[in-house]
């Protein structure tokens, strides 16, 4: 417990850089966080670390990094800010109690999304099958996730006012979406053998089923603002028609209508 407090409070430091600006606690602030927590985990379990946990430890630096890094270079892009004013929540209007909900929230996600590892290190569980198992997985959706923002921006670079829908695009429309939630998949799958009560499988339902609901509130979102953009497009319509929105060869085209997602 004193441990998952600890991961806590330096999810909640890394995160408050949303005081500054609301959409970045579940942005820079959820990369920063993550950075933080595999730090914290190295620091505090250095001296039993075996290589399965310590190669998760350091993919969680890894993936808040390179995620937070990616946000920031993005949140600099006059051309990005301008395209995305009034399609996110800024700040003005958004009472202190309703960011603190928030922040606290969210962090708590953070920690429950990592807690796979935690429970392993906790264990003294070391290196098994499950553990590099989840471990590869976690590659392969990072892998995904990177390259599909450097395919979307080489797009948007060639074209900045069509919809991009090649490369990973071309399989689901949501490619950066869907390796989020591989990498998280393998977090989860790398604690199967390790869950040693209902409390720790509860912990790690919900960090898991957590994020994947924020993946598709994330692309109900980016659905309703192409639909605003690309709408009158016949060939937008054909792509949104055709292909899947968030997993690849599953018959999901659209998550518009589900009002229950967040938006």
């Amino acid at each position: 417990m004193n441990v998952f407090l600890i991961l806590l409070v330096l999810a909640l430091v890394a995160s408050s850089c949303g005081f500054h600006k609301y959409v970045w606690f579940i942005s820079i602030g959820y990369g920063a966080a993550i950075a933080l927590i595999g730090i914290g985990l190295l620091v505090m379990f250095g001296g039993s670390l075996t290589v399965g946990p310590a190669l998760q430890c350091a993919l969680f630096v890894v993936y808040g990094c390179r995620l937070a890094g990616y946000l920031l270079y993005r949140e600099a892009k006059t051309a990005y800010n301008r395209r995305m004013q009034g399609e996110v929540k800024s700040n003005e209007g958004v009472p202190l109690v309703g960011k603190v909900g928030i922040w606290m929230s969210a962090s708590l996600l953070y920690v429950l999304q990592t807690s796979p590892v935690l429970f392993r290190l906790a264990d003294a569980s070391g290196t098994d099958v499950f553990c590099m198992v989840g471990l590869l997985v976690s590659v392969a959706g990072l892998a995904l996730e990177t390259t599909a923002d450097l395919q979307k921006n080489r797009a948007k670079k060639a074209n900045p006012k069509r919809f991009v829908d090649t490369g990973l695009f071309r399989l689901v429309r949501c490619p950066n979406y869907f390796g989020e939630m591989v990498f998280w998949t393998g977090v989860f799958i790398s604690g199967l053998s390790v869950y040693a009560n209902a409390v720790q499988w509860i912990c790690a339902l919900l960090g898991y089923l957590g994020i994947i609901y924020v993946m598709f509130g994330g692309a109900r979102r980016l659905e309703i603002r192409q639909d605003k953009n690309y709408g009158d497009n016949p060939e937008y319509q054909r792509y949104k028609s055709t292909t899947p929105i968030m997993i690849p060869f599953v018959p999901l085209y659209s998550v518009k209508e589900h009002t229950w997602l967040v938006a």
